[in-house]
């Protein structure tokens, strides 16, 4: 890896260790999630980098994808399970976390032990190892202590301005033989659940990406292509990033005509479909 890049990694892996003590501290009951999302993209910015993506705050069985929406009141209650997944980039180079917190309670099983298959995971994040020796260690270690992973959701490399690029390493047992290779940079992350362990796309989307230049025949859904591209530079943003372009029902009408013209990615909500608890945990690794 080219120092300069490299450099790059290590200013957003600084700041994500800022930002992640910064947002731990912000997780109370009676907060609201739209003022704890906010806080921490204040504080991204403070610190000189961008986000790479909008702060994620899942709740209980939202494994991913949600976060906040134009005036959100949803309240932070005792006993919440809340996720909380955080991107910083430095010059499009991308430092991904994500930690659990159970509201009321020091320990919580789940998240021990997404902790632990973390941790596991980690120790083969190597070159050379191929990806089902790290999806196998991920599975064995939570089925162990009795939960299931998130079998379709999975840890995936970084590249500068995309955060979802191979390898792809799933959290359940698999057949890829791909190797991990030397200077890649992995976001590993491991879903635990108390559920059956798949995620469904749910309602509402609340995150969306650009895809490709389409003619657009709204003023709104025109300018907000154009930011796509420009002010969040591809990568994914929030809906109520928008609200300096247009209301928020102007807003509605042009990211679902960006999304049915195939201008936009969007990013619905992950629920497990057994309405199962969710556990994350996730770290960013560059492999030497």
């Amino acid at each position: 890896m080219e120092k300069e890049i490299l450099k790059n990694y290590e200013n957003a892996k600084s700041a994500s260790d800022e930002v992640i003590e910064f947002a731990k501290k912000l997780i109370k009951i009676g907060e609201k999630a739209l003022d704890i999302a906010e806080k921490i993209e204040k504080k991204i910015e403070e610190l000189k980098v961008k986000p790479a993506f909008p702060v994620n705050i899942s709740i209980n069985e939202i494994a991913a994808h949600y976060t906040p929406d134009i005036d959100d009141n949803l309240i932070i209650q005792q006993n919440d399970l809340i996720k909380i997944d955080i991107g910083v980039h430095v010059n499009g180079y991308i430092w991904d976390r994500a930690f659990t917190v159970c509201i009321g309670e020091k320990d919580h099983p789940l998240i021990r032990i997404s902790e632990k298959a973390l941790a596991e995971a980690l120790k083969l994040i190597k070159a050379g190892t191929k990806v089902y020796e790290i999806s196998e260690v991920v599975e064995e270690t939570i089925k162990n202590e009795g939960f299931n992973p998130i079998r379709n959701l999975c840890g995936h490399g970084l590249d500068q301005f995309n955060q979802h690029t191979t390898p792809t390493i799933p959290n359940g047992e698999n057949s890829i033989q791909e190797e991990i290779k030397e200077g890649q940079v992995i976001a590993m992350e491991v879903f635990a659940t108390n559920g059956s362990g798949l995620v469904k796309e749910s309602y509402p989307t609340l995150i969306y990406k650009f895809k490709q230049d389409k003619p657009a025949r709204l003023w709104e859904a025109r300018k907000i292509l154009e930011a796509s591209k420009t002010r969040f530079n591809g990568l994914p943003f929030a809906k109520r990033w928008l609200t300096s372009i247009a209301t928020p029902l102007k807003i509605d009408l042009a990211l679902k005509q960006l999304t049915q013209i195939d201008a936009l990615i969007s990013y619905p909500v992950l629920k497990e479909v057994t309405n199962g608890l969710v556990a994350q945990t996730e770290e960013t690794v560059i492999v030497k």
